[in-house]
């Protein structure tokens, strides 16, 4: 329970930033790991991608190198579904690493989580003051609004079990929303769980 109370404020938080322009997605096109993919053809070299996997991954990765460099070779067609070949088999083997599912490749320009997008702009621009000054805003708002909630509801909630309930229900949100933000800065990132998570 508490992993997906964890879940569900990392994904909060996710949706607390603004709208910007698509950015890197470990599963899409035009994501890190495929770009990291990409040079790594156009130079015949495989080290720009071993970063995306684990060390006991590194052997599939490098076969599927090889094989996709011989295939990529032939014709156009040949070298289309070559590179395609590798990008998803990097990408499922990146994902497994994760210990999170592979649900094949989103195309480029595709939709991204919010969260992702902003921390990727961050990155890219060297710079995590709005990320951070926009986050911190939107969690104070998020947990003073829930504050707010329960607070004025707890001076009901003798007045009869409906009211009790709903007083109740607040508190709950309320707790397990300050909960969850509690563990995840005392731990860190939640790690992906099978079937639960898409990076």
């Amino acid at each position: 329970m508490k992993r997906n109370l964890i879940a569900l404020v990392l994904a909060t938080v996710a949706g607390l930033v603004l709208v910007r322009p698509a950015a890197a997605h470990c599963d899409s096109m035009d994501g890190p790991v495929v770009r990291a993919a990409r040079e790594a053809l156009a130079a015949g070299d495989v080290t720009p991608v071993l970063k995306w996997v684990r060390e006991e991954d590194e052997p599939e990765i490098r076969a599927a190198f090889r094989r996709t460099l011989r295939v990529r070779a032939g014709n156009a067609e040949a070298r289309a579904l070559a590179d395609l070949w590798f990008f998803e088999t990097l990408v499922r083997v990146h994902r497994e690493g994760e210990g999170a599912p592979y649900r094949g490749l989103l195309p480029a320009g595709a939709a991204i989580d919010e969260g992702i997008e902003a921390a990727d702009v961050a990155l890219e621009s060297g710079t995590i003051d709005s990320l951070v000054a926009d986050l911190s805003a939107r969690i104070e708002a998020g947990v003073r609004d829930r504050f707010e909630r329960v607070h004025m509801l707890r001076a009901h909630a003798d007045d009869s079990v409906e009211a009790g309930r709903s007083f109740v229900h607040a508190y709950v949100e309320y707790i397990h929303f300050i909960e969850a933000l509690e563990d995840l800065l005392a731990h860190g990132a939640v790690e992906h769980a099978p079937a639960e998570h898409a990076h």
